[in-house]
């Protein structure tokens, strides 16, 4: 029966599309071969009225066709983006900055000397100059080969705090960077840091330096150190290339010897000798003694005897040079000679003075062991306090293995 009622329907459907195609108010399609009868300008446009019915009958049979259940409704859709399942790490640890050794501090005797890495934070990008202040004062100087910025200032200066305690002089600094925005931008890739930083004095006793070598933390960081600054005396062979490993000597050989100072964590220094005294026992105090450089650096065995005793030219700031002339004490009651020295070290870049110079005397006229013979104006006198130097300084006493000085054979004749 239901097989029987399509077939009527579909029959009627038919039967309505053919009544539809044979109505001559309706318009028929033109053959894609045949040629229009009259130019479109031409026709005769229909009634308004005759349009609308038009319109009527077409809504009439579609809407015949989908109560018949002849066209399906529409039922698409916009396609829905799917999920894109991403893999998760399995164990993932996240890293922890890692506190670089970036600031290095050294108190001298009036001042204080804060070096700088520019790599501030470890992470390969250098801070700007600008954005660093000591307690409001500015970056001093600094060396771009190494990356380190310096500020060097005396100890009162830069908002520094004074306390006192029972047996120390502590004076406390601020280290602070405020990070500057990019060039053109209003970003920035780098943190602000807050660094704190302590000279301790004892006031009991002289001292004469104290090294200090704090390390880094974000936005606080306290370290004190009481460590000085590393000096060395040593003999040296003729070509000044090892040392040296026997100190027997005979009258007239020249005695080749090195001083130096050390350098870790911080800018260049350069290495003077402000004092050499030899003497019998290792005690400088018990007579006799023989004052061999004096006068802040002036070498004046050389002056008082004519030896040939002196600086050679300075190559390393470090490092320096000086050959001494063996002699013997005279009825002297021990083999062997002491020599004790007193050695200093500035900031490479600071400019020599009268406290700090190595001057050579030969012929008539001194000689400055780095070419500025200037500052050996004052060995014929007395090299007053006067110094153009930063005031930045380290000493410390360095002594010598004891040397031991024998007379050559005598030559007979036959």
């Amino acid at each position: 029966m239901e097989f029987i009622l399509d077939v009527i329907f579909a029959l009627l459907f038919v039967v309505s599309l053919c009544d539809a195609w044979s109505d001559p108010r309706i318009q028929k399609p033109a053959s894609r071969w045949s040629l229009p009868q009259q130019m479109p300008s031409q026709r005769p446009s229909p009634p308004a009225s005759e349009s609308r019915r038009l319109a009527q009958d077409l809504q009439g049979v579609q809407s015949k066709q989908l109560s018949e259940g002849l066209v399906s409704p529409l039922v698409w859709r916009f396609p829905v983006t799917p999920e894109v399942q991403t893999d998760v790490a399995v164990g993932f640890e996240q890293r922890r900055p890692v506190t670089p050794r970036t600031v290095a501090v050294m108190c001298g005797e009036s001042a204080v000397l804060v070096e700088v890495k520019q790599d501030l934070f470890g992470t390969g990008q250098l801070i700007r100059p600008s954005g660093l202040s000591l307690g409001g004062c500015p970056v001093f100087g600094a060396d771009f080969g190494s990356k380190v910025l310096m500020f060097v200032y005396e100890l009162h200066q830069c908002g520094s705090v004074l306390m006192m305690t029972e047996n120390k002089l502590i004076y406390s600094f601020v280290l602070t960077y405020t990070p500057e925005p990019f060039m053109g931008t209003s970003i920035s890739r780098a943190e602000g840091a807050v660094i704190g930083v302590q000279c301790h004095y004892q006031r009991k006793q002289d001292v004469s330096s104290n090294v200090l070598m704090p390390t880094w933390a974000p936005y606080s960081s306290m370290r004190v150190g009481q460590e000085v600054l590393p000096f060395s005396l040593k003999l040296m062979t003729d070509d000044w290339t090892y040392q040296r490993p026997s100190n027997l000597y005979y009258l007239g050989d020249l005695i080749n010897i090195e001083a130096s100072v050390k350098v870790y964590n911080h800018g260049p220094l350069r290495v003077f000798v402000d004092s050499c005294v030899a003497s019998q026992t290792p005690d400088v105090r018990v007579l006799p003694t023989y004052s061999l450089i004096e006068n802040n650096g002036c070498f004046v065995d050389a002056r008082n005897t004519g030896s040939s005793s002196g600086f050679l030219p300075q190559s390393r700031s470090d490092v320096l040079h000086f050959q001494l002339e063996a002699f013997m004490f005279q009825q002297g009651e021990h083999p062997y000679i002491y020599i004790t020295c007193v050695l200093r070290a500035t900031l490479a870049s600071a400019p020599g003075d009268a406290r700090h110079k190595s001057c050579s005397f030969s012929g008539d006229r001194w000689f400055a062991a780095t070419g500025n013979d200037q500052v050996c104006g004052c060995c014929e006198s007395t090299c007053g306090p006067e110094m153009t130097n930063t005031g930045v300084q380290w000493e410390g006493q360095v002594s010598l293995s004891p040397l031991q000085v024998q007379e050559r054979q005598k030559l007979g004749f036959q």
